[in-house]
């Protein structure tokens, strides 16, 4: 019988040995439940031959098609991926939306003796759960923004909070992403769908009891966008303020940014789409310290024309002080620690 799921609390607690998404990869690199592997009964260029022949030619011809693919792709699962499992797996199926490639797929299992159920409505019904929680209900916890300017080992602090056992929101983490101009990560990004079903199930595992530290950004993480309940709880957020001297914060920069800072055609390339923005004076002498291979006085200069001006401009309309101020001399490994250990503190 298909498992109808009222929450996402509840598909996220299914209690199944596994997850079965058969839907194709492409699909099922957009988004997927989490936890699920990916078992397709139609590859891509499958999937694409069928629905061509559905709309061009004949919807019997694509459903004739379409089962003899899923039935053969099938058995090849069964017969390879799934023949450890004993007589007592239960495996949860789900397809687009909980049509004929799950139901094709979970009947052959069920057929075996595994006790196969279906996911009511499929993906597409997993996927209206995590847009309820995170665009139309308001979120149920109290939210403390971790601040500062670029450079102020932020994401560091926040992972040590963690570690003291402090409920932690790694927001750049979940889109891979450092969050900053010269941010991306070498590899890409997940998709918004994909950034919101991990966003959501961290946050569906926090104790609404607790307050959550989120270090704070803007409306978007690189291309992703933070969905709006929990922007609007960013925004309402207490602020703990962490600052560093520009020598120290551009020695971190300068180390963790050490990826993008050797690449010199992207950084032209990205510094280059600054131009209306930045004189251009100023990104011509960017450029130049690109081409002299000066990554220190590149690093600094960037804080100084654009990193800094940015954070000025984005806190110029916050009134209220923080909770708390940190200043950290040299960003050593005791200066982290200390700041982890009094924020840590602070929000339990």
């Amino acid at each position: 019988m298909p498992e109808c799921y009222k929450s996402l609390q509840d598909i996220l607690a299914h209690g199944r040995d596994d997850v079965i998404d058969v839907r194709s990869p492409a699909e099922f690199a957009e988004d997927h439940i989490p936890g699920a592997i990916n078992l397709p009964v139609l590859d891509n260029e499958e999937r694409a031959q069928v629905g061509t022949i559905y709309v061009q030619d004949s919807p019997f011809r694509a459903r004739k098609l379409g089962a003899a693919l899923v039935f053969r792709n099938a058995a090849n699962h069964i017969e390879n991926s799934l023949s450890h499992h004993d007589g007592g797996w239960q495996p949860l199926v789900y397809c687009w939306r909980g049509g004929q490639r799950s139901g094709s797929f979970s009947w052959m299992l069920q057929q075996i003796g595994w006790r196969a159920d279906l996911v009511e409505g499929g993906y597409q019904s997993y996927r209206r759960l995590v847009k309820s929680y995170l665009y139309d209900q308001p979120l149920p916890f109290r939210l403390i923004a971790l601040d500062g300017y670029t450079g102020s080992a932020k994401p560091d602090i926040l992972q040590r909070v963690a570690a003291l056992g402090g409920q932690v929101l790694d927001l750049e983490g979940l889109a891979n992403h450092r969050g900053s101009l010269l941010g991306a990560m070498r590899t890409p990004q997940p998709s918004q769908k994909g950034f919101e079903t991990a966003l959501a199930s961290a946050l569906v595992q926090m104790d609404a009891a607790r307050p959550v530290l989120v270090e704070a950004e803007s409306s978007k993480v690189g291309a992703r966008i933070i969905p709006p309940s929990l922007w609007s709880a960013m925004k309402q957020a207490s602020r703990v303020e962490v600052t560093a001297p520009v020598a120290a914060r551009c020695r971190y920069l300068t180390q963790v940014y050490d990826d993008i800072l050797s690449d010199a055609p992207t950084l032209r390339e990205k510094l280059g789409r600054l131009r209306g923005q930045r004189a251009n004076a100023v990104i011509d002498h960017w450029f130049s310290l690109i081409e002299a291979g000066d990554k220190p006085a590149l690093t600094q200069a960037l804080m100084r024309d654009h990193y800094d001006p940015s954070y000025q401009k984005s806190r110029s309309t916050k009134a209220s002080p923080p909770v708390l101020s940190i200043e950290l001399e040299e960003m050593t490994e005791q200066d982290l620690a200390g700041a982890a250990k009094r924020i840590a503190q602070l929000i339990e």
